[in-house]
């Protein structure tokens, strides 16, 4: 009820980044290899990140 008003977490935060750069990776697979792998890359940096806090 009250979950609208709890703040994220830092580590919540980044795995909405992460997911959010995985599906941007994979829809320009299709168009933009380049990009794709651009944006591949910044969600494994995103992914440290991620294991740095635990």
């Amino acid at each position: 009820m009250f979950s609208i008003f709890k703040k994220k977490s830092e580590k919540e935060k980044l795995q909405t980044q992460y997911e959010k750069l995985l599906k941007e990776a994979y829809t320009l697979s299709t168009t933009n290899r380049k990009m794709s792998d651009q944006k591949a890359f910044e969600a494994s940096e995103v992914l440290k990140q991620i294991e740095k806090l635990d």
